[in-house]
This record gives C-alpha cells, structure tokens and sequence, in this order.
C-alpha cells in the first residue's frame, strides 16, 4: 500500500488516484489541488494539462514540466488554508506549500492557488507566490515588565 503523497494519510488508490484517473471528479477546490500535487509527483502531466482551466493554459510547457516534475524528490504537500472553493462554491483559494528538491537543493513553494468550478468541475486558473511575512519586533523598555513572566523588570531580569 502506498500512501498517498498529498499528506491525507489514505491510500493513493483510494485518494487522488481516483481524481488522476478521471473515475471521481474532485469535489472541492481543495481536493484538486492536493490531486495536482499528487500528479506532480508521480508525473501524470496530461492531468496537470486538463484540470488546468482551457483559459489559463497557454504558454503550457508539456515536456518541460514532466522533466521539471521527474527530476525532482517531492518532499511534502501543507495545506495552509482554504477560502470558498467547497462543493457549493464556484470559486475557491487554495493556500499550499508545496516542498521537494532539486538541483539547487531543498526548495519552497508557497502558493494561493485559485479554482475556478464550470460545468460541475473544478479547475486550476492561477498561483499566486505568497511572500514571507514581515518579522515584527516587539521592543520592550528598560523599565517594562520581563516578558518571561517573572513579573520583575526587564533590565533587573533577562535584560541584563
């Protein structure tokens, strides 16, 4: 038994398989990108190609992408969140990351995927790179409270 290496902990056969093969459509925008990912990996790129939708696949690159997708090791996919994309829905967003490994060593793809649902199936329309968050850096005064919570002062605490 293989697991499926969209991270559900089901079987591949039982899991995206099913959507790859075209014997289930995917029911939510959700369940298509983790399908995706899955064809990513095992380079099943007619799949990629047809559930992209037919207004967004100019400029596809059939061969490129299987020898992109073969060459490299997936590493993982992570769900960050979703937003609409259910099986009410005809738009969706999918937020993922997406790691594997190639010639220039471990990589990250962090992505809001969008879906788009016609004629009862969902369809990849477009990624968009989620940037890194700003670090934020809290200053704490001299005379403030530690942050560690010994309720003494910071510069009397770990400020010294």
């Amino acid at each position: 038994m293989t697991l499926c290496p969209c991270g559900s902990g089901a079987p591949y056969s039982d899991c995206c398989e099913q959507i790859i093969s075209g014997a289930v459509t995917a029911k939510t925008a959700e369940q298509l990108m983790r399908a995706r990912y899955s064809a990513y990996v095992f380079a099943k790129m007619d799949f990629i190609f047809e559930s992209t939708h037919i207004e967004h696949r100019e400029g596809y690159d059939h061969a490129g992408t299987r020898e992109w997708a073969e060459s490299a090791e997936w590493l993982g996919l992570e769900i960050i969140k979703t937003d609409r994309g259910g099986i009410d829905d005809s738009t969706g967003e999918v937020e993922f990351i997406a790691r594997f490994k190639d010639k220039g060593g471990d990589q990250v793809h962090h992505e809001a995927g969008q879906f788009k649902k016609k004629g009862g199936n969902w369809y990849f329309t477009d990624g968009i790179m989620v940037r890194p968050k700003p670090l934020t850096v809290i200053k704490i005064g001299r005379n403030d409270p530690c942050s560690c919570g010994s309720g003494v002062k910071y510069k009397k605490c770990c400020g010294k």
